[in-house]
């Protein structure tokens, strides 16, 4: 049986060697055996697992439980169980399409809000009216007012009052949100239809501005759930591997 050395591993996956034994402290890749003189021994399983565990987390979906599950899933590869780990990552390919589906659903939802047009109905109604009849919180209502989604006026007496288009706006930024799209993905969108309002939605959301100087999956979400997805069926098919090798 071929035995590796830690920083052979690191060679070989293209990582350092801190990360290999990150992982072995997180329990993503086995326990390696040890020699005498303290050196760990690492097998051909190691390297599999290192390098499943680097596809699985190419791309960190962290919304409604996606990274528990990947998390869960590579923990249970390490053990052996592949059996386990296949329903798992199943699971969770399951819920990466459906999670696409709504962030694709939201996007059909924006073009027929922006291609209705505005449903005048010239009553001007306040915050705790909309949050009613939205059904959104009053707490989410300011959220969104204090990262600069939206800019409601006030009337003399200092209330906040929510035209037509103030209200189709919120609708968009629920329906998107509601898809898990980031806040500074939707005023990216929200900025560019204010400019222009036959901009490509699906580019805006997921085109990130070379000025952010943090990107997350859900500042461009669609193109992170494909990757995720293409991933996870790599991710399928190695495990599948492994459960006949090992």
């Amino acid at each position: 049986m071929t035995t590796y050395k830690t920083a052979e591993v690191a060679e070989i996956i293209g990582i350092h060697p801190n990360t290999v034994r990150l992982y072995e402290k997180l329990k993503l890749i086995p326990k390696p055996e040890r020699l005498p003189n303290g050196y760990r021994v690492f097998t051909e399983f190691h390297i599999e697992q290192c390098r499943l565990v680097r596809i699985a987390f190419q791309v960190e979906v962290l919304q409604n439980g996606l990274r528990k599950k990947i998390v869960q899933m590579t923990k249970i590869a390490a053990t052996g169980d592949f059996d386990a780990a296949i329903l798992l990552i199943n699971d969770y390919l399951k819920q990466i399409k459906q999670e696409r589906a709504n962030a694709e659903e939201a996007i059909d939802i924006v073009k027929q809000l922006l291609s209705g047009g505005l449903q005048e109905h010239t009553q001007c109604l306040k915050r705790k009216e909309v949050s009613e009849a939205l059904d959104i919180s009053m707490d989410t209502l300011r959220n969104w007012e204090m990262n600069g989604l939206l800019t409601i006026k006030r009337k003399e007496n200092g209330y906040r009052v929510y035209t037509d288009e103030d209200i189709q706006r919120l609708k968009i930024i629920r329906s998107l949100r509601c898809a898990n799209y980031s806040l500074e993905a939707i005023l990216r969108l929200l900025q560019q239809i204010s400019k222009n309002p036959h901009a490509d939605i699906r580019t805006a959301l997921n085109t990130p501005k070379q000025s952010d100087n943090i990107i997350s999956a859900c500042d461009r979400l669609i193109i992170s759930l494909s990757v995720a997805e293409e991933n996870a069926y790599k991710v399928l098919n190695m495990l599948q591997e492994m459960k006949i090798r090992f």
